[in-house]
């Protein structure tokens, strides 16, 4: 079996999904050098509030935040948000989701989560790009978190400009409206909203916004892969 195995891997090389570099047979899905080069946020050990938590202070109430790693640019996290979104590597996000949900299991505020919400794609930039990032990091999460995963309750209605470039009052205006909620939402009492990166966090104020519009007593956490320093 494992000179079949050294044949297949010199045939077939596994590549780092992050630099695409030839992995080792010890490495799985990202290189060494990748992995330590991510900053971890540790979020899910934190006692006190955390900058995510702080984040949404006095714009929305949240019962709970985590993010994985830091987005620092020109770093590994960069890359690997770059990968995840532009270069078709659902691989990517289940890969990431699952870590994700191995810490989420840790947080005790999310134990009474029943639902798993990412955030939807309008259809034609889904079908431009070929998928949407967040649901491949909520496969992963709720793989190893264990809760059930909504892909319909909640549909995106405006195709967006680009947030890249805006001011925090640009991208509310951009994201303002934008989501259509089912009435399907009233069966869940804590969802959790998934998302690749936050940086001003104005499409997930608008989400939860419009949530809260159809079901006010939800309870609302917030998921992400990655948080701006």
């Amino acid at each position: 079996m494992r000179i079949v195995n050294d044949f297949l891997h010199l045939v077939y090389p596994n590549q780092c999904l992050v630099c695409e570099n030839e992995l080792s047979f010890s490495e799985n899905y990202t290189c060494t050098f990748c992995n330590e080069n991510i900053s971890p946020t540790n979020f899910h050990l934190y006692q006190e509030a955390s900058s995510m938590d702080k984040l949404f202070w006095g714009r929305t109430e949240i019962e709970k935040t985590y993010a994985h790693f830091f987005f620092e640019k020109n770093k590994t996290s960069q890359n690997l948000l770059f990968s995840l979104k532009y270069k078709d590597n659902q691989q990517l996000g289940v890969h990431f989701g699952k870590e994700i949900g191995l810490n989420l299991v840790k947080i005790k505020a999310l134990e009474s989560v029943d639902v798993v919400f990412p955030v939807p794609l309008h259809q034609k930039k889904k079908f431009i790009r070929g998928y949407n990032q967040s649901d491949a990091l909520a496969i992963g999460i709720c793989e190893t978190f264990e809760r059930k995963l909504d892909l319909k309750t909640i549909v995106r209605t405006k195709h967006n400009e680009t947030q890249t470039k805006k001011s925090r009052f640009q991208r509310w205006e951009n994201v303002s409206e934008i989501f259509k909620i089912k009435n399907s939402l009233k069966n869940y009492k804590h969802a959790i909203i998934v998302d690749d990166v936050i940086t001003t966090g104005s499409t997930i104020e608008a989400m939860i916004n419009a949530i809260r519009k159809v079901h006010p007593e939800i309870m609302i956490s917030v998921v992400t892969l990655a948080i701006a320093k």
